[in-house]
C-alpha cells in the first residue's frame, strides 16, 4: 500500500477552536494569525476531508498520516489553552475515516505522558514533536516521559518544524519555510544523533523535509572531529527522512548518503505538492512509498505481518515517484548500514 506519512487536514472541531481564540494562534474567518509569521489566507477547500480523500485516491495513496500544524505553536501554549485545541485536533482526526490516520500531539508546557498513551491506544500511529522541542540535550530531558511511552509501545517519533520566531510580516512569505524550518530540522537531526539515539537505541524516528539536509553534513562532522557513526558514513537503520518539498537533486543527494531504505514519502499537502518525478525508478519508488513507511510505522513487525493495513489498496506508487534510470549499485541504494540492533 502506498503511504503518505505527512499531510495536514484541519478538522472542523479544530477550526472552531482556533476561531474562539483572541490571541495567536487563531483564525479570523479564514485568516490564520500566528505569533511569528505573516498572516496566512487559508483556502477552506484545502481542509475539506472529502476533497482531500479524493485527492489521496488520485495520488494512489491508501494511507495518509495527518499531523498537527506545529508551526502554529499549539504544543507550547499553557495547558489551559493547549488542551482544547489538542482535544479538538485528536477528536477530529480520529473521525476523518479512511484513508486518514494521525500522529498524536502533546502539550509541551506541561508534559502528560498518560495522555499520550491514551491517544496511542485510540489508534494514533506515533507522536509528532516540533523540531524546536528536541533541538538540544535539555529538550530530550524535557520530552523524555513522552519518548519513554513511544519506546515502551514501540511507536515512532515524527519530527516536524515548529514555530518560526522572528519571521514577521516584513519578510517574504517563503522565509519561514525556507530558513527557520530548515535550520530547526538540521539542529534536530544532529541533536537526535547526539542525545536522542544514545538514550533510545531502538526508537524509530522520521524527520520531515529530508531533515533540513542535515544528512549531507556528515563530512563536515568528520572534519570537525565528530565521532558519531554518521561521520564514518554509517547509517542508522531506524532514522528515516521524508521527501516533502524537495525534488530530484536533493533526494538523490540524501539517498547517496543514507541509501534508499531510509527515505519515506511525504507530500506535506496542502502546503506543498509532491514532485511529479524523482527519477529513481520503480524499485526505489516502491521502497520509498510502500516498504519503508511500513518499517517506520511498524518496525520489525512489518516484515513478519503481511496483513493489510486499514484502507489497503493495490500499490500505485509510480503515480508519485517514478522514472527509468538504470538501477544503482547496492551501496548507493542501501548505504553502509549498521546491523539491526547495533548501537549507534
Amino acid at each position: 500500500m502506498h503511504v503518505d506519512i505527512h499531510q495536514h487536514v484541519w478538522p472542523d472541531e479544530l477550526v472552531e477552536e482556533l476561531r474562539r481564540r483572541s490571541q495567536p494562534p487563531r483564525l479570523d474567518g479564514w485568516t490564520l494569525l500566528t505569533a511569528g509569521e505573516p498572516p496566512f489566507e487559508v483556502n477552506p477547500a484545502d481542509h475539506d476531508a472529502g476533497r482531500r480523500a479524493a485527492q489521496a485516491a488520485d495520488d494512489g495513496a491508501g494511507l495518509v498520516l495527518v499531523g498537527l500544524s506545529s508551526p502554529l505553536g499549539i504544543e507550547y501554549l499553557p495547558p489551559g489553552d493547549a488542551e482544547p485545541l489538542l482535544d479538538a485536533y485528536h477528536h477530529g482526526v480520529a473521525g476523518l475515516g479512511a484513508p486518514f490516520a494521525g500522529w498524536a500531539a502533546a502539550c509541551l508546557a506541561e508534559i502528560n505522558a498518560p495522555g499520550l498513551a491514551r491517544q496511542l491506544d485510540r489508534g494514533f500511529a506515533g507522536l509528532q514533536l516540533p523540531a524546536t522541542a528536541v533541538a538540544d540535550e535539555a529538550g530530550y530531558r524535557r520530552c523524555g516521559p513522552l519518548l519513554d511511552v513511544l519506546a515502551e509501545r514501540d511507536r515512532p517519533l515524527f519530527i516536524h518544524p515548529g514555530p518560526a520566531a522572528g519571521a514577521g510580516a516584513g519578510g517574504p512569505a517563503w522565509w519561514a519555510a525556507v530558513v527557520p524550518y530548515v535550520q530547526q530540522l538540521h539542529a534536530a537531526w544532529f541533536a537526535f544523533r547526539a542525545y536522542g539515539r544514545p538514550a533510545y537505541p531502538r526508537l524509530r524516528v522520521c524527520f520531515t523535509a529530508l531533515a533540513g539536509l542535515g544528512p549531507l553534513h556528515g563530512e563536515r562532522l568528520a572534519a570537525r572531529g565528530g565521532t558519531d557513526p554518521l561521520a564514518r558514513g554509517v547509517v542508522d537503520p531506524r532514522a528515516f527522512v521524508e521527501t516533502s518539498s524537495y525534488g530530484r537533486r536533493a533526494v538523490d543527494s540524501v539517498l547517496r548518503v543514507l541509501g534508499v531504505d531510509m527515505l519515506v514519502f511525504g507530500s506535506d499537502r496542502p502546503y506543498a505538492q509532491p514532485h511529479p518525478d524523482l527519477g529513481l525508478g520503480a524499485a526505489a519508488g516502491h521502497a520509498i512509498c510502500v516498504t519503508n513507511p511500513a518499517r517506520l510505522l511498524h518496525g520489525d513487525r512489518s516484515a513478519q505481518d503481511d496483513r493489510p493495513l486499514p484502507g489497503d489498496r493495490p500499490a500505485q506508487d509510480d503515480r508519485l515517484l517514478h522514472g527509468d534510470r538504470p538501477a544503482q549499485d547496492d551501496r548507493l541504494l542501501h548505504g553502509d548500514r549498521l546491523p539491526e540492533g547495533a548501537g549507534i
